[in-house]
């Protein structure tokens, strides 16, 4: 019998009871979207994946994306990713550095991200404490607490999202080894447009889809507006009452859903404190279509 524990804070949840190596039921796939819906971030403690049991899992979500980068992915399963700080014989196992400030993944794809999928295998710890926490914002209601001017002078208005900011940031902000992006890469990721406000395919409620990480323009506004307004707005979704940490344990896999939140990896561990995880994530290719979508009213992006 599956068990949903909220966290008591503005987002989070367990999911007790359903064990992910095992084919999905239909009322345990129901729970768990409509628990995203609720919740926006989703623990599923103590579980036992080998990686084609978590892209199994994920892939009953969405289409499941291939980096970018095309780097660190485990062997005959592009699909799923190595987020590492272990160097085994001079050589890293993973990306070191993944997601480490505020961002919503995919946004600057055309197609957006629904879902990642992270299952944690080893965890540092330093005096028992774990170390590498996942930090989230509610999106939901960084929203609903925009001045009414701000909702009504935004509506129906576009923002360009653009993968080679963040990766620049990280270059230049985080001493990052990563290389710049070959121009073959950076042609695979051109820039895309959004809408300002999404309609929430589980929940149908609106969302305030723009991100530090990756929003580079409102298209609608002359440019000293647009940075201005995005400067606001990107001050405003992450303002500490709308965020959440997840403290990780070995064997977690925690699920999130990309489109009503922003997250952020904390890089607080030492590199001889080792973190290995396996990362999926799961493209908006179908929940905008789905049922769910449908009945509130969220099933096309624009």
């Amino acid at each position: 019998m599956s068990n949903v524990v909220p966290s008591g804070e503005i987002l989070g949840a367990r999911i007790e009871g359903i064990d992910l190596s095992r084919p999905l039921t239909d009322e345990d796939f129901d729970l768990i979207l409509k628990t995203l819906g609720a919740y926006g971030v989703v623990c599923f403690p103590k579980q036992d994946l080998d990686a084609p049991g978590l892209k199994n899992f994920a892939s009953r979500f969405g289409e499941l994306e291939i980096n970018v980068a095309n780097s660190y992915q485990e062997p005959g399963h592009p699909e799923v990713m190595i987020l590492s700080n272990i160097v085994e014989n001079g050589k890293p196992l993973g990306i070191a550095d993944a997601g480490q400030d505020w961002h919503t993944d995919m946004s600057y794809s055309k197609t957006i991200a629904f879902a990642n999928v992270l299952y944690g295998i080893k965890i540092p710890r330093r005096n028992g404490q774990p170390l590498g926490c996942t930090e989230f914002a509610n999106m939901h209601a960084a929203y609903e607490d925009l001045p009414q001017e701000i909702k009504e002078r935004l509506d129906g208005m576009t923002a360009t999202h653009d993968f080679n900011k963040f990766w620049e940031m990280m270059r230049r902000e985080k001493g990052s080894s990563r290389p710049p992006l070959t121009p073959e890469q950076r042609a695979k990721k051109p820039p895309v447009s959004h809408p300002v406000f999404l309609t929430h395919p589980i929940t149908g409620k609106k969302v305030l889809y723009a991100n530090p990480g990756y929003t580079v323009k409102i298209n609608e506004l002359p440019q000293a507006e647009s940075d201005e307004i995005l400067a606001f707005l990107f001050k405003h979704q992450l303002d500490p009452k709308y965020q959440y940490k997840h403290l990780w344990n070995e064997n977690d896999v925690l699920m999130w859903e990309n489109i009503g939140t922003l997250h952020n990896a904390v890089a607080d561990y030492r590199p001889d404190e080792h973190r290995y995880i396996k990362r999926c994530q799961v493209m908006a290719d179908w929940i905008f279509q789905s049922p769910m979508a449908k009945a509130v009213g969220a099933d096309r992006m624009v």
